[in-house]
């Protein structure tokens, strides 16, 4: 079926959706409907415009519901996203603000994101920044991970681990253990604890419950946000951040 033709049957199913009366009251032939969405098809063609509306107003019906759904999934999973023991705290522990973000060690993106999250961290008093391993880009992502989880494992202050996460994002050529364990080295991290740690159950099961949390949101990519109750896809850069950021604190961009 040409486009067209197409989007003019969708058209039509939506008019009866919004009349049920209509559509319950008489059941149209297949003649009927023809010539009703040839009616509707040549609406359209001399009315083009009446399409951008239509598309416009799918979209935002579309970002409501997405919102929606991205709210639901916050709330039911808060508790772990802002405060399981397995996320790398940073900033205010007690901020007004939670910022959550999901990154990749081979994430290109994750480079401008590390710096747009250093410069909220100055700038920002009242933001807690949590940090989640989501390493969706390969083995190599998933050891440079669990060799992160080692790290925080015997860092709860985070000061290390940021010291960590710098050098490996910041490094040139493919995150792996062995680029990994480098960068927890020059960081200062206790090497025979951490090859230890590497061992550790908790390894697998933080790596685990950030997956759970980045599939019950939709995220499939990285860098990735929870900000407040809005989840933010890619690196949008510091100023959409810092807007998203206001919403949460005080429900509009600038506070």
């Amino acid at each position: 079926m040409p486009p067209l033709r197409l989007f003019a049957s969708a058209l039509f199913g939506l008019a009866l959706a919004a009349m049920p009366s209509l559509a319950s009251a008489q059941a149209f032939s297949d003649d009927q409907r023809g010539q009703i969405e040839t009616i509707v098809r040549s609406y359209l063609l001399a009315h083009p415009e009446v399409l951008e509306e239509v598309s416009a107003e799918l979209n935002k019906r579309q970002a409501i519901a997405e919102a929606e759904k991205h709210q639901a999934a916050i709330a039911q999973n808060a508790q772990t996203i802002f405060n399981s023991p397995r996320g790398v705290t940073l900033g205010n522990k007690d901020g007004d603000v939670s910022f959550v973000e999901f990154f990749d060690y081979n994430c290109g993106y994750c480079k401008r994101a590390m710096t747009d999250m250093l410069e909220l961290m100055k700038d920002d008093p009242k933001l807690k920044v949590v940090l989640k391993e989501f390493p969706v880009l390969g083995p190599g992502s998933v050891e440079a991970a669990q060799v992160a989880v080692a790290v925080r494992m015997q860092d709860p202050t985070g000061k290390k681990y940021l010291d960590f996460h710098q050098k490996l994002l910041n490094g040139r050529g493919q995150a792996d253990k062995a680029r990994s364990i480098a960068a927890a080295k020059d960081a200062g991290l206790d090497m025979a604890r951490l090859e230890k740690d590497l061992a550790s159950p908790e390894v697998r099961a933080t790596i685990e419950e950030n997956f759970k949390l980045a599939e019950a949101m939709g995220m499939n990519g990285t860098p990735s946000y929870v900000i407040g109750k809005q989840v933010v896809v890619g690196a949008v850069g510091l100023e959409a951040l810092k807007e998203k950021i206001g919403i949460a604190r005080c429900g509009k961009a600038t506070c």
